[in-house]
């Protein structure tokens, strides 16, 4: 077998670091909460600096995202908004983990 070949055969069964980390997680069974804390830590990018001032995510948990707002008029805004943001978040973070949002 020529180097070529060699080469070509083992890159074709070498995983990028993010795929092995991937699987290593799903193994572990902690792929689901990795998500989630994925999707408080990148609120800020989803909803934008202002709404981030206003509303801070505190936990979620089975799809279910508990978000503290500052004020009711707030709390009504995003409630209005919700299916749009329940949609920001899921599409940056490329899978649906936000199910529900309940503003508190």
């Amino acid at each position: 077998m020529d180097r070529f070949a060699m080469r070509t055969r083992k890159s074709s069964t070498m995983k990028s670091l993010g795929e092995a980390i991937e699987e290593f997680t799903k193994v572990l069974g902690i792929d689901g909460k990795l998500r989630e804390y994925e999707a408080i830590s990148r609120w800020e990018e989803c909803v934008g600096a202002r709404i981030a001032a206003e509303a801070v995510p505190e936990r979620i948990t089975k799809g279910i995202l508990i978000v503290r707002v500052r004020s009711s008029v707030w709390r009504n805004e995003l409630t209005v908004r919700k299916k749009e943001i329940i949609t920001k978040v899921n599409t940056t973070l490329g899978k649906q983990v936000v199910k529900d949002i309940k503003f508190q």
